[in-house]
């Protein structure tokens, strides 16, 4: 099933977290001990989050980390893909190298004309557009974005 990462998870909620703040820098500690985080694992992610310029640091008695944008601009797709990369669903759409028979990392055998691989595909997309859709700023209100399926056109015969 998929399911987000502790990493990723740990991820968003100190971005939330600054969101809260309004552009003032907290350190890894309040989030960790807020929340009672594992300190360790938190910095490591507010790294990798620094890396992917989605947060920048400050040093000092009142450094710490904060957006390095708005709440309204980066997503969880951003966060996920920052920390974990794009959601996978089956082993065929792992982004290893192919083997002879087209088959990526040898997960699969039958990934050449396998008859669910292109619907997983899609679901994948589905989700991944779905992530990217919701902002930091929608996690913190009760609604948020939904992505509307393009559902098919009815067969002429069906309109009666």
């Amino acid at each position: 099933m998929l399911q987000l990462t502790k990493r990723t998870e740990y991820g968003l909620i100190a971005l939330v977290h600054m969101v809260d703040q309004d552009g003032t820098f907290v350190s890894a500690r309040e989030i960790s001990e807020f929340y009672a985080i594992p300190r360790r694992l938190l910095a490591e992610v507010l790294k990798d989050l620094c890396r992917a310029s989605l947060v920048a640091s400050q040093r000092g008695a009142s450094g710490g980390y904060a957006l390095a944008h708005a709440a309204d601009v980066i997503t969880v797709g951003d966060v996920v893909g920052a920390l974990e990369g794009a959601p996978t669903l089956a082993g065929c759409e792992s982004a290893g190298p192919r083997g002879p028979n087209g088959a990526s990392s040898g997960e699969c055998d039958l990934e050449p004309q396998c008859p669910i691989r292109s619907p997983l595909h899609r679901l994948r997309e589905s989700i991944w557009r779905q992530m990217h859709a919701t902002s930091l700023l929608a996690l913190t209100t009760s609604t948020l974005p939904v992505v509307q399926p393009r559902l098919p056109d009815l067969p002429a015969n069906a309109a009666s």
